[in-house]
């Protein structure tokens, strides 16, 4: 019997969806008064809560992108960001909600976000999303 399609992980659909129906607060914006630059912001200290054993995960999440009619505002990005702290949620979905809402807030050019969480079980992940989403062959 082959095992490659078996599933014995223990993980659910409702652990595959954890937070992503949570109220994400919007980002405040401000005018861009320039064109054509790039923008990098970290959180070297960013949390969010494994959505299956309610550990904590630790990591760095940096956002780069081009403005093009407003910029997000680094309080209200701070604030934004601290409501993933005790947030059960997967570090593929932290980085894919955190794109969307980057999107949602500032219509960039271009953004990249990018989760480099730290090792738990001797396992590190970095997740890589990527605005506007590369075209998948389906």
């Amino acid at each position: 019997m082959s095992t490659a399609n078996t599933q014995r992980t223990g993980y659910t659909d409702d652990h595959a969806n954890a937070g992503l129906d949570f109220a994400f607060p919007s980002i405040d914006t401000w005018p861009n008064q320039f064109p054509a630059y790039e923008i990098l912001i970290d959180d070297p200290e960013f949390t969010s809560v494994c959505p299956k054993t309610s550990l904590p995960d630790f990591g760095v999440i940096k956002l780069r992108y081009m403005p093009r009619e407003r910029c997000l505002e680094l309080k209200s990005w701070k604030e934004y960001l601290f409501c993933y702290r005790n947030l059960g949620i997967f570090q593929e979905n932290v980085v894919n909600q955190i794109l969307e809402d980057v999107v949602k807030a500032c219509d960039p050019v271009w953004a990249v976000v990018t989760g480099d969480f730290r090792p738990r079980g001797g396992i590190s992940t970095i997740v890589e999303a990527r605005w506007p989403r590369p075209k998948v062959e389906g």
